[in-house]
């Protein structure tokens, strides 16, 4: 065979293989001359995925602020608070896979994706959509489940957390005396040390652990100046005030303000992702912040972030952060998934059983590189852009308490949100 028709060869097997790929290809004779891709069908799949994606951010954000709301009215205004939604969100839905009845319904519900279909993919392309983003951002997304050894649990049940979210699915001896350390040390290497305990004991009718663990490290597109961070007042909602480090720098932001609140975008690298800063004016407070803070509105001001020229300063700040969810979650109407008598997970096993506890520990620090965060979610289960003209300048001065989250600004994903009362 002459070297002209070595590569004529070459190239239709290269072809051959390009289409194969696509799923969608008839291919007939060996040159080819058959083969045909139905792109209207590939373009329909396409739009179909992206929908079911947006459709599962939408709900995440609407799930996120009344999980946060609650957590407010739970917790009180007078203490730092930080959750992950999404963390809470992944490891519900990889639960509600065994529900069934009222028990998925009340899930659905709570959690807002009533109506949307094939959750689970949608969860698994909106991972592999989220990790890490580029170069400088270290965004990871975990899952795992603990089952007791010999309790049966059903195989479609466990497929699908393997399958859409990529979990570890592991049979524990829960009556081993490290079987907490075991589970623990998962939990501690997926948040990079940053979560050490998540599980506190193993109860002896406990039959099952759903663990979620998400890792974030950002450093700033610009990176605060170290040597203008100086100790500054911090007011306190009780009026008090403390001396804080506070960082500086003056640059071009995204940022809104209206007549309640000033609001800052701070952009790790590459844009993607962004810690949101909104602080109330002094004469408001986060309180009446809160009474306005939802879903709709969050996307009602997000698109009316513009550049603007101007000053922040921010104060650095480290927290960790555990909360039992179990009343808040009840109280959004998942009761009866906590309730013996009623919870229906038989999607999952035959044996009954119900949620027992809900535990949610986080982890944030911002400085004048970037911000790292973490967080874990455990369920225990028991037997029974445009470009815009610039504004004028603003200064904005964060010396007191404040919301913030991280999103990305791609898929609109809230990872984190927090009430900071107190940046100690």
């Amino acid at each position: 065979m002459n070297r002209k028709n070595v590569k004529l060869g070459r190239a239709i097997a290269c072809v051959i293989l390009v289409l194969s790929l696509w799923g969608c290809v008839k291919i007939g004779d060996v040159d080819g001359s058959n083969a045909k891709v139905d792109w209207t069908h590939i373009r329909k799949q396409k739009q179909a995925a992206e929908m079911r994606e947006q459709k599962l951010i939408e709900a995440n954000t609407i799930f996120g602020f009344k999980l946060f709301q609650e957590i407010i009215q739970t917790e009180g205004e007078r203490q730092n608070i930080f959750v992950s939604p999404t963390s809470v969100a992944i490891a519900l839905s990889m639960l509600s896979n065994g529900a069934e009845g009222t028990t998925s319904e009340a899930m659905a519900k709570t959690l807002e994706i009533q109506g949307i279909g094939e959750i689970n993919r949608g969860y698994g392309a909106l991972k592999a959509s989220l990790e890490n983003p580029d170069q400088d951002v270290q965004l990871t997304i975990a899952n795992s489940l603990w089952a007791r050894q010999g309790v049966p649990f059903k195989a479609e049940f466990i497929q699908k957390t393997k399958q859409f979210y990529g979990a570890k699915v592991t049979d524990l001896d829960f009556g081993n005396k490290d079987a907490v350390k075991v589970i623990n040390r998962w939990v501690e290497n997926n948040t990079q040390g940053k979560i050490k305990r998540i599980v506190e004991e193993v109860k002896p009718d406990d039959v099952l652990f759903l663990i979620n663990a998400i890792y974030f490290k950002g450093r700033w597109e610009n990176e605060f100046d170290q040597y203008k961070t100086v100790p500054r007042p911090f007011y306190l909602g009780d009026g008090s005030q403390k001396s804080h480090p506070r960082m500086s720098q003056t640059d071009e932001y995204r940022y809104y303000e209206t007549e309640e609140f000033q609001a800052v975008s701070l952009p790790y690298s590459q844009r993607r992702l962004s810690l949101y800063v909104f602080l109330p004016r002094k004469q408001s407070n986060l309180k009446a912040f809160y009474q306005q803070m939802n879903a709709q509105n969050w996307e009602k001001w997000i698109v009316k972030f513009s550049k603007r020229d101007g000053t922040i300063e921010l104060p650095c700040f480290k927290i960790e952060y555990d909360i039992e969810l179990d009343r808040v979650l009840k109280a959004l109407g998942m009761s009866v998934a906590f309730d013996p008598r009623k919870a229906n997970f038989s999607g999952m096993s035959e044996i009954k059983t119900n949620i027992d506890r809900v535990k949610h520990k986080t982890f944030v620090e911002v400085n004048e590189t970037g911000t790292e965060a973490a967080a874990a979610t455990s369920i225990g289960i028991a037997a029974t852009s445009a470009q815009i003209p610039l504004e004028p300048s603003f200064q904005m001065i964060v010396d007191r308490p404040f919301f913030c989250a991280i999103r990305d600004n791609q898929t609109g994903s809230i990872l984190f949100m927090g009430s900071i009362v107190d940046p100690k």
